[in-house]
């Protein structure tokens, strides 16, 4: 990955409102995605009066020495997917959201939210090459529990046949981002009453194994769940 590459090149990826809230380093974008467990894909499905854009979520991984410009973002499907064929070879969006906060102001005008967004536009790529696939196969295995996937058997065929692996270059991408507490009018602060930030985050719980599980819950399941633990 070209590191020194602009992280919106061009206008459509671009901010036009709140400018100061863009990242433009594209570290921001990748530790974002690296975060990120379900991420949701703009697409436009259907010929002529019956296109109509579908937007869904998807597992993803990021792979910033994949093939493709600026690194990869692998996306996990089913090819019995109906929209399969309308993301092949065109270009799509891949949005990431985190909310990280309420903020309640003083006036309806300025309450707000307290996040980190990213918007990736590019060309979709089906990924047929078995090798990339398997790669990108476990990436998204260990995007959602890393070091999950050297612990699982191999994928069978049929399991192969089923799944379907799309790849987004990253080249192209907005980050954009607020923190912070509520910005009032001087009149509202000085009227009095109450304002300020309810903090938001995932946390995980303690993992609850199926009924055939072994007693000892596996370290790579316990990391991430200790990892994704309140904060």
């Amino acid at each position: 990955m070209t590191t020194a590459a602009p992280l919106s090149p061009t206008p459509r990826t671009t901010l036009t409102r709140s400018r100061e809230r863009a990242a433009t380093d594209r570290a921001e974008l990748t530790d974002l995605l690296r975060e990120t467990l379900v991420a949701h894909l703009g697409v436009t499905v259907g010929e002529d009066e019956d296109a109509h854009p579908v937007v869904l979520p998807v597992a993803i991984a990021v792979d910033l020495d994949g093939p493709d410009e600026g690194g990869s973002l692998y996306l996990h499907g089913s090819v019995a997917a109906g929209w399969l064929d309308s993301v092949r070879d065109r270009t799509v969006c891949v949005t990431a959201t985190h909310l990280d906060g309420l903020v309640a102001a003083r006036s309806g005008f300025h309450h707000s939210m307290n996040y980190r967004s990213a918007v990736v536009i590019g060309r979709c790529r089906v990924v047929e090459d078995p090798d990339e696939r398997a790669h990108a196969l476990d990436a998204v295995v260990d995007h959602m529990v890393p070091g999950r996937a050297a612990t699982l058997r191999p994928p069978t065929r049929k399991e192969l046949a089923a799944t379907a692996v799309l790849a987004v270059p990253l080249a192209e991408a907005s980050v954009k981002r607020r923190a912070g507490g509520p910005v009032d009018e001087p009149a509202d602060v000085e009227a009095g009453g109450w304002a300020g930030v309810i903090p938001m985050q995932t946390v995980a719980g303690a993992p609850e194994a199926d009924a055939w599980s072994p007693d000892e819950v596996p370290t790579d399941v316990a990391d991430r769940a200790r990892a994704l633990g309140a904060r």
